[in-house]
């Protein structure tokens, strides 16, 4: 069996990609499990780039293969924000980022609340090699926030083709089928299963 860390300290995100990676050969670590990783500052202008830097810095640290996401919610009527700077939009954490995502948009009357996860997982290896790739997944803001699975701005993410869902209205199996991280880890993960096996 292969061991993955996966660079974070997200609960949320570290379940999701157990519950993705359910079945497959591999052991995922967490952050909290090799307290020898330096804290990657993640100042990165784009997903990519803030991926590609924690990927390649866990991967140097512990000497393992290292899988890291960056992403975010794109809202149309706020310019693509809070795009790369989600997890730490209001400074204060999920329920102050979706207080200030509803107060943005309550500025905004008969704006489109269109929006979508966008998601990058980066994957490296010791020797410097590094895979990426991009998943997302369409959908609105609801009025107010709705479920109470999953994290971030889940309750607040109406989900396309989900009859008005929330993300965290919906379980697990069910948002993995819309999953911005689910997509992009199902365009990575056929490359480094080949490469976990060696």
């Amino acid at each position: 069996m292969s061991l993955l860390v996966v660079a974070t300290t997200n609960p949320g995100k570290l379940a999701e990609l157990r519950r993705l990676l359910a079945g497959e050969d591999v052991v995922l670590h967490s952050l909290a499990d090799h307290p020898e990783v330096p804290e990657v500052v993640e100042d990165g202008e784009t997903f990519e780039e803030n991926a590609r830097k924690k990927a390649q810095a866990v991967a140097r640290a512990t000497g393992l293969p290292a899988l890291a996401d960056d992403s975010g919610l794109e809202v149309d009527a706020l310019a693509g924000e809070p795009g790369v700077r989600s997890a730490r939009w209001s400074g204060r954490g999920d329920r102050a980022n979706n207080d200030r995502l509803l107060a943005e948009l309550e500025l905004r009357p008969g704006a489109p609340r269109t929006a979508r996860f966008r998601a990058v997982l980066a994957l490296a290896w010791p020797s410097g090699e590094i895979e990426v790739a991009t998943g997302s997944c369409e959908g609105e803001i609801a009025i107010v926030p709705r479920g109470t699975n999953g994290f971030g701005y889940d309750p607040l993410f109406v989900v396309t083709g989900e009859n008005g869902r929330t993300y965290a209205e919906l379980e697990g199996h069910e948002k993995d089928r819309h999953s911005h991280r689910a997509a992009a880890l199902g365009a990575l993960w056929p490359r480094a299963r080949d490469r976990l096996a060696r």
